[in-house]
């Protein structure tokens, strides 16, 4: 760990740099820019209402319910599918210069989370159009917001690491990723389909439970304690164990790229 913390410190520069490269190749010759970052999730808002306002007869802050929930699993879905990638993509570089191998899937995910919090300007303006205002409970969505950014980076360690060796897993965790989504109850509210009393089952979810607390906290209800402590501490533990299962695997890496 010593060690790890040492590499890091030497190589932070070169972290920054990834990052601004994996921004700037996202928007490259797009007119829209960082502009798109705003609209791509308010567009896909606006499609989720249109479906499944009528079929689920919900009530006008509907946009709210769903934004909360399809911002943070957008984010968690498209930052570990580039993560899962990242080693085989630059395995060119890997091959002819020494880099810390985990700042591939670092990188992904820190340029992924930059701009999924500039998505929440997007949240804020919609809160605001449907009459949902800050209250002192929104400072707790500081503790989802930076759950949901362990767990995506210790996912994206453990799927970079694995995706080395099994090259179909980029398909098969598309296919996770479909059923996560609807795992998460994006575009539903859980009561109107299991219940209230069997809520626990999809809590079981860390994901789920994260954007549970998130919601709490836009609508200004208290965070669910018990539920938040969960998710965290299955994202430590996933965190800590994807450095470690990347660690003892990194010098592998070059036999299989």
């Amino acid at each position: 760990m010593k060690n790890l913390v040492l590499t890091f410190k030497k190589y932070h520069f070169l972290l920054y740099q990834l990052v601004k490269k994996d921004i700037q190749l996202k928007y490259r010759n797009s007119y829209l820019g960082v502009l798109w970052t705003l609209l791509e999730p308010l567009l896909t808002m606006m499609v989720l209402v249109l479906v499944f306002s009528k079929l689920y007869h919900n009530t006008k802050d509907f946009p709210v319910y769903i934004l909360t929930g399809r911002l943070l699993y957008s984010f968690f879905s498209a930052t570990t599918r580039s993560a899962l990638k990242s080693v085989r993509a630059n395995a060119g570089m890997i091959k002819k210069v020494y880099v810390p191998k985990y700042m591939y899937p670092c990188a992904g995910v820190l340029s992924g989370y930059i701009q999924f919090l500039i998505s929440l300007i997007v949240l804020a303006v919609v809160a605001a159009v449907c009459g949902i205002y800050p209250t002192w409970h929104l400072l707790e969505a500081v503790f989802p917001l930076v759950i949901v950014f362990i767990m995506t980076m210790g996912a994206g360690l453990w799927l970079s690491t694995l995706a080395v060796f099994f090259r179909d897993l980029e398909y098969l965790w598309g296919v996770a990723l479909m059923l996560l989504m609807y795992a998460c109850a994006i575009f539903y509210k859980v009561e109107t389909v299991i219940g209230e009393n069997n809520r626990w089952l999809f809590r079981l979810n860390p994901l789920y439970a994260v954007i549970e607390n998130f919601r709490d906290a836009v609508y200004g209800n208290a965070m669910n304690v018990p539920v938040m402590l969960y998710s965290l501490g299955f994202s430590i533990v996933l965190l800590v164990s994807g450095i470690v299962v990347f660690y003892k695997n990194q010098d592998k890496f070059i036999l299989h790229l």
